[in-house]
C-alpha cells in the first residue's frame, strides 16, 4: 500500500489551494488524490465530490480535524438543546452529503456516492461495511453514525403531523 505524501500549506496559502481546486478537472483531481490520499480515487466519484473531499482534507490538515473534547463538549450542547427532531430518512444517502463519526479519538469522513460510501480512499456498498472497516467489528451503519437510534429510544419517535 502506498503511503499518502504529507504536504504542508500554510494557513495563509489554504485559499489559494481551494481556489486552485476549483479549477482542476477529472483527471487533475484524480491526481491530486493519489497524493492526498496515496491510492487512486474511490471509482464513480465525480470531479464535484472530488473536489469538495479535496478541499475537506485540505482544511482539516491546515486547520486541524476537532479534537476529542470539542467534539465531546459539542456532544453535550446538542444534547441539553430542547426537542429532538427527527432525522429524514434519507439522509446520508444523498450524493454528496459528508457523515463525520469519532471513533477512539479519530474523526472518521465518510461522503455518499450515488452507488455506497467513500472513506478512507474506498468506496464501500453501505454504512455497515463503513462501520465495520472503522471498528473491525460488526455495527449497524446507520447507527453507528447516528441516523438511526437504538429501538425505543426518544429520537426513534416519528414527528407529529
Amino acid at each position: 500500500m502506498t503511503r499518502a505524501r504529507a504536504t504542508r500549506i500554510s494557513p495563509g496559502r489554504l485559499k489559494l489551494e481551494l481556489d486552485r481546486l476549483g479549477g482542476m478537472g477529472a483527471t487533475e483531481l484524480s491526481a491530486h488524490w493519489r497524493r492526498a490520499f496515496g491510492r487512486a480515487a474511490p471509482p464513480g466519484l465525480s470531479p464535484a465530490l472530488l473536489r469538495r473531499a479535496l478541499a475537506c482534507r485540505l482544511q482539516e490538515q491546515v486547520l486541524g480535524a476537532l479534537d476529542r473534547e470539542t467534539a465531546r463538549a459539542l456532544d453535550r450542547m446538542a444534547g441539553e438543546g430542547g426537542p429532538v427532531i427527527p432525522l429524514p430518512e434519507l439522509l446520508g444517502r444523498k450524493p454528496g452529503t459528508l457523515l463525520v463519526r469519532e471513533w477512539q479519538g479519530a474523526m472518521h469522513s465518510v461522503m455518499a456516492l450515488e452507488t455506497g460510501y467513500a472513506w478512507s480512499g474506498r468506496t464501500y456498498r453501505n454504512l455497515s461495511e463503513v462501520a465495520q472497516a472503522i471498528t473491525g467489528t460488526k455495527w449497524n451503519g446507520p447507527r453507528f453514525f447516528g441516523l438511526r437510534a437504538k429501538a425505543g429510544s426518544k429520537t426513534d419517535a416519528k414527528a407529529p403531523a
